[in-house]
C-alpha cells in the first residue's frame, strides 16, 4: 500500500513476517516444491528440511522432535489440543479459564466443561481452579498471557495444582494445555519447567506466516486427530506438510527467542513511557490487567464514556491502527468477554482500547500515539 507509513500497534492480531523467515520459506515454493512423503532424492532433500525445522521448534521448547506436530496455525493446534483429548476420553470433563480465547472456548463448550473465574487483573484463581478439578476432569487448558490484556499467567504453579490432582488417578488421565501464541515472543517455552503435556504456537504471531503453528504434545498423551487420511505428522494431522510454513515458523521462533529477553526489557521501557504519559495526560484513563504479570508490548486502557470503534476510525485518521481487543472476534458486537470476566462493565468494555507494540514501535511511536489519544478525547469533553 502505497502512502504515509502508518504506526503499527496491533501486534497481538497480526506481526509482519521477517525478512530472515521469508528467505527460509521461499525456496519450499518454487525449487523445493516436492512433497516430502515421496521416495525420489529431491523429496528426501525436502524431508530433511522439514525434519529440520522439527528439530529447531523442539529445541526451542526442551522437546523431542517427534514431540512437535506442525498445524495450520494457533486454532487448528488448539483444537487438536481440545477435541483430541476430549473425543478420546468422552465420559471426562474439561477446565479452562474465563478469559481463554475463543479456539479453545468453543471447542470446550462441545464437551462437559467447567470455567475457573479470574481476578480483577485477569490473574488465575489457583484455589478456584483447584475445587473444579475433579476424578473425571481430563483436560485442564490454561493460556500462558493474554491476548486481550497481556496478563501471564502462573503456568508452573497450574501444572503443581494439577500434578497433585492427577496423583493416585488409576482410570482416567489428567492433561495440562496451555495456548501460548501470545508468549513465544517473550516467555520461556521450556515445557519440563512449565510442567505442560500440551503447548499451542502460532507463526502468525512472532513474525512467521500467517496458518502456520505447531502443537507440542508430550510422549505418552493420547490424542485423536481431527484430519484424517495419509497418516502424516504421526498421524495427528493428516495431509501434505505445509513444508515452507513450517520453516518458517522455526525460523521464527528461533529468532524471536534467541532475542527475547534483549526485546523484553527494551519494550517494558516503551510501556512504562506510555503508562507514564497517559497517566499525566490522560487521568481519566484506566489501566487494565497485571501490571507486574503482564506481557511487555501490551497497553489495554478504558477510557470512560468514549465509544472505541469511533476511536479506532479517529486514530487510523490519525495514521495509528489499534484495536478494541481480540482481531479473532472483532465483527462481534457483544462487549469483550476477557473484560467482562474480570468485572469490567460492558460499557466501560465498549469504551476500551488495545495497542500492542512489536519489533518497529520506537518511543517517538508512543509519544505521537499518546498525544493523538489525548488530543481527540479533549474534542469530546
Amino acid at each position: 500500500m502505497a502512502g504515509k507509513p502508518f504506526i503499527y500497534l496491533d501486534h497481538a492480531a497480526a506481526t509482519p513476517v521477517d525478512p530472515a523467515v521469508l528467505r527460509a520459506m521461499q525456496p519450499y515454493f518454487a525449487t523445493d516444491f516436492y512433497n516430502p512423503s515421496a521416495t525420489y532424492t529431491p523429496a528426501l532433500e525436502v524431508r530433511k528440511g522439514l525434519e529440520v525445522a522439527r528439530a529447531k521448534v523442539a529445541h526451542w521448547l526442551g522437546s523431542r522432535p517427534s514431540e512437535v506436530v506442525f498445524t495450520a496455525g494457533g486454532t487448528e493446534a488448539n483444537n487438536l489440543a481440545i477435541h483430541g483429548v476430549m473425543r478420546r476420553f468422552p465420559e471426562g470433563n474439561v477446565v479452562f479459564s474465563s478469559i481463554e480465547h475463543e479456539s479453545v472456548l468453543e471447542p470446550a463448550g462441545n464437551y462437559e466443561c467447567r470455567q475457573v473465574a479470574v481476578q480483577p487483573d485477569g490473574r488465575l484463581d489457583l484455589d478456584n481452579l483447584a475445587k473444579k478439578i475433579d476424578k473425571n476432569t481430563v483436560l485442564v487448558s490454561i493460556m500462558y498471557a493474554n491476548n486481550e490484556i497481556g496478563t501471564i499467567q502462573p503456568i508452573r504453579q497450574i501444572a503443581k495444582v494439577v500434578a497433585e490432582k492427577r496423583a493416585g488417578r488409576k482410570n482416567l488421565p489428567l492433561y495440562f494445555h496451555t495456548d501460548a501464541c501470545q508468549a513465544a515472543n517473550y516467555l520461556d517455552l521450556h515445557v519440563a519447567r512449565l510442567g505442560v503435556d500440551l503447548l499451542t504456537i502460532n507463526g502468525g504471531k512472532i513474525y512467521g506466516s500467517k496458518q502456520s503453528g505447531a502443537l507440542y504434545v508430550k510422549a505418552g498423551t493420547t490424542l485423536l486427530p481431527l484430519i484424517q487420511g495419509g497418516g502424516q505428522e504421526r498421524g495427528l494431522r493428516s495431509g501434505t506438510e505445509n513444508v515452507a510454513a513450517a520453516v518458517g515458523l522455526a525460523t521464527a521462533l528461533e529468532s524471536v527467542q534467541a532475542g527475547r529477553h534483549q526485546e523484553t526489557k527494551r519494550l517494558q521501557a516503551l510501556q512504562q513511557e506510555f503508562f507514564k504519559l497517559v497517566e499525566a495526560k490522560i487521568p481519566q484513563a484506566v489501566i487494565n490487567g497485571s501490571r507486574k504479570w503482564r506481557l511487555p508490548n501490551n497497553v489495554h486502557l478504558t477510557l470512560p464514556g468514549q465509544d472505541n470503534e469511533r476511536l479506532l476510525i479517529q486514530l487510523e485518521t490519525a495514521g495509528i491502527l489499534s484495536a478494541a481487543g481480540s482481531a479473532c472476534s472483532a465483527a462481534n458486537e457483544e462487549p469483550s468477554h476477557v473484560l467482562k470476566a474480570m468485572g469490567i462493565s460492558d460499557a466501560d468494555a465498549r469504551a476500551s482500547l488495545r495497542l500492542t507494540m512489536g519489533h518497529q514501535t520506537t518511543k517517538a511511536a508512543v509519544e505521537k500515539t499518546v498525544k493523538t489519544l489525548a488530543g481527540l478525547l479533549l474534542l469530546t469533553d
